[in-house]
């Protein structure tokens, strides 16, 4: 009891200071005096008199969505003397696996560097500034030479790192619950089982109507849809970040999503939001980075030929070059697995005063990279809310998926809870693809590290998205890549390759059917 206090305490400590710091506080601070002159307001029932007028006008609200904002991003507190970096990953193993894959990055882009004679950073000529501003909003258009950078890794190389991760605690995969685990992820981490799924994916039961299966044109939208509308309209009115979550794990209408969307994550485009889009715009154009071209290629290999998201290439180079310049993406490291690399001022080297982080937010993009926020694109046409959405989906989500850690969102999670679903309960399946070695994970791997951004069509996927955000985990993913894979089973178990297992299996232009 003792301990369920102390932790409430340290939560409530942790939440209010970081709220401290958020333009909420000093809004709420603004209203606070201002409200002193109101006539209501009486001295000796102050306390209470300023709370009832922050519930009447709605700030109440605000401050609750924050607090709930917070709540769903913060890790779980922790004993005051537990060091950062056991709050950033708890197994010692893991953090040196990341901190080997971040080692192999940062060289793989020092070497590009090398052998391009390019600097990491460099100011823009004047003349280069003028023409960037001037095409910011066709930069779809400029056709640059990218022909001698190369991503620094693609997820087929991250896949690698990943099965070949072993606890040192065992010798041989000799833990007992991994002698019979036949896949390519040979660490023991919990997942879920299927009881356990049915428990948190309550939602998604059978008996309960789902948007985009009970909306389709064979069911009255009397029997579920115009219900469904009508709770999602009532629950944008009410303001309720608790409640949109809640109510988009049934699928949110595509009217409301955007709406709903930017209600779960706390995103409201004050002037100040914008004003920050803007500097950061500004430092692109002031600054050319290495990273800037990485970025540029690859829009330029990926969205630029998808059928759904060429034409938002323009929006795509802003949002991510803008992304690679903010610094306040470097907060999420606290419980992100990874460190933010770092380099040194020219003559420097090595010495700490003059380390800076590279790039600025500290994520280095990779291939595949633009294609967390092309989907994004389909909702939001400011750029400004556009940036806000996809920075917070990231540092919430995205970021899970190309670190190593042992989180339950994390990749190496959800692989493992891929395989072990598919072994469990699709064993015939999953011996005959290994026995022909086409292990399913060789697959499935590049749908789930790119959230199936690109795989499914787009209305499809953000149905999958709407459920992310609904549970506030990416667990879903591993769970639709083994339902792919149970669907297909029946074909699965004809192929003699791991090249016609992916045929057999592959997404069509208009998404997976």
């Amino acid at each position: 009891m003792w301990q369920e206090e102390s932790d409430l305490s340290l939560s409530i400590a942790q939440i209010v200071q970081k709220l401290k710091g958020s333009s909420l506080y000093a809004q709420l601070e603004r209203q606070a005096w201002a409200s002193l002159q109101r006539t209501d307001i009486k001295l000796e029932s102050l306390k209470e008199d300023i709370k009832r007028f922050f519930k009447t006008s709605g700030w109440e609200k605000k401050l609750q969505n924050a607090v709930y904002s917070e709540l769903s991003v913060f890790p779980l507190p922790s004993h005051p003397a537990v060091p950062p970096e056991h709050l950033k990953e708890p197994l010692v193993y893991m953090r040196k696996a990341q901190g080997s894959w971040e080692k192999r990055i940062l060289k793989s882009l020092n070497s590009m560097c090398t052998e391009l004679s390019i600097p990491l950073a460099r100011k823009r000529p004047v003349g280069d500034q003028k023409e960037l501003l001037n095409k910011w909003n066709e930069m779809g258009t400029d056709e640059p030479d990218l022909s001698h950078f190369r991503p620094v890794y693609a997820p087929k190389d991250f896949l690698e790192v990943l099965i070949n991760l072993r606890n040192p605690n065992y010798e041989n995969g000799d833990s007992p619950s991994f002698r019979t685990h036949l896949g390519l992820i040979q660490i023991p981490l919990k997942v879920k089982d299927i009881p356990e799924l049915k428990e948190l994916f309550v939602e998604l039961g059978l008996t309960t109507g789902q948007l985009g299966i009970d909306d389709s044109t064979q069911v009255p939208p009397e029997l579920f849809e115009n219900e469904h509308v009508r709770i999602g309209q009532k629950v944008l009115a009410e303001q309720d970040s608790a409640a949109a979550q809640q109510y988009v794990r049934q699928g949110s209408p595509t009217a409301l999503r955007a709406e709903l969307w930017a209600l779960i994550l706390n995103i409201s485009s004050q002037p100040e939001d914008i004003l920050y889009y803007e500097q950061l715009k500004t430092n692109v154009i002031q600054h050319d980075l290495l990273v800037d071209s990485l970025i540029y290629k690859d829009v330029k290999l990926t969205a630029s030929n998808d059928d759904y998201y060429f034409v938002f290439e323009d929006y795509l180079y802003q949002v991510l070059l803008c992304f690679s310049r903010d610094t306040s993406v470097l907060g999420h490291f606290a419980y992100n697995s990874a460190s933010p690399p770092r380099s040194y001022i020219r003559g420097k080297l090595g010495i700490e005063e003059y380390a800076v982080f590279y790039p600025p937010n500290g994520v280095i993009p990779f291939h595949g990279f633009s294609m967390y926020v092309a989907p994004l694109c389909f909702l939001y046409n400011e750029p400004s809310k556009l940036y806000q959405i996809f920075r917070e989906m990231y540092v919430r989500f995205f970021f899970r998926l190309h670190s190593i850690s042992s989180h339950p969102s994390g990749i190496v999670s959800l692989c493992l809870l891929f395989e072990t679903l598919l072994q469990t309960y699709l064993p015939q399946l999953f011996y005959h693809l290994r026995e022909i070695g086409a292990q399913p994970l060789r697959i499935s791997f590049k749908w789930m590290v790119r959230a199936f951004s690109g795989y499914l069509a787009t209305d499809q996927l953000l149905l999958l998205w709407d459920r992310i955000l609904g549970y506030n985990s990416l667990e879903i993913l591993a769970v639709l890549a083994a339902a792919v894979f149970a669907f297909r089973a029946v074909n699965l178990m004809e192929v003699t390759s791991l090249a016609a297992a992916e045929v057999r299996i592959s997404f069509t232009p208009k998404g997976w059917k």
